[in-house]
């Protein structure tokens, strides 16, 4: 299965306190807002994070895996610098501890955070199960389920995936994967229909 990104205007805020330094705080995952991607409406749904694989999450800037992680999450154990908490009926917030002393990645995000030039997140992931409505239509609605394994989530300069190279790559992979999980969710229903009507002709028979 493809990796798949997903790139929203969910506020990410610059903070800084004795015990943590300076952090950013943020939901990268958001359950039941209904998103348009274009040809189909996708929503996740409450609870899809609840068995997702999130043993070693990265946190990176639009998805650039050349980069150095500006935090990473290992187990979200106390030691980890970036911490992730699953809210029931709401998603997945983080905090992320930056380096900004001696990393100028973290110094410039963190600027950037602050000063409102950078305002969306991001995450890239692995979809487990999902399930469609409306799919004789031209335009679906996908739910997803549940996530197999979240990859990382980044801080995104331009939240539209159409903005930036490396997000549109992004939808790509995600349109693909879209459009396979469909075609399935077709292709059952329509074997479903056919085995209706068989047992309709079988019982006219009769």
């Amino acid at each position: 299965m493809k990796k798949e990104i997903r790139a929203f205007e969910f506020e990410v805020r610059a903070e800084q306190n004795e015990e943590h330094g300076k952090f950013l705080t943020g939901m990268p995952i958001v359950y039941g807002e209904r998103t348009d991607l274009g040809w189909y409406d996708e929503i996740i749904a409450d609870g899809a994070l609840d068995e997702t694989d999130l043993r070693d999450v990265r946190f990176l800037v639009n998805h650039n895996t050349d980069m150095i992680p500006l935090a990473r999450s290992r187990n979200n154990n106390a030691n980890s610098t970036m911490q992730m908490e699953i809210l029931p009926g709401k998603g997945m917030s983080i905090r992320v501890d930056l380096d900004t002393e001696n990393n100028a990645d973290s110094r410039s995000l963190y600027s950037a955070v602050e000063r409102g030039d950078i305002t969306g997140m991001s995450f890239m992931f692995i979809v487990d199960k999902d399930s469609w409505e409306d799919i004789g239509t031209e335009h679906p609605t996908r739910t997803v389920l549940s996530f197999r394994k979240v990859f990382e989530v980044s801080a995104c300069t331009f939240p539209a995936y159409e903005a930036t190279s490396i997000t549109a790559r992004g939808l790509a992979d995600a349109l693909d994967s879209a459009k396979v999980s469909l075609e399935s969710a077709r292709a059952e229903a329509r074997e479903i229909e056919r085995k209706k009507l068989k047992l309709r002709l079988k019982l006219e028979e009769i």
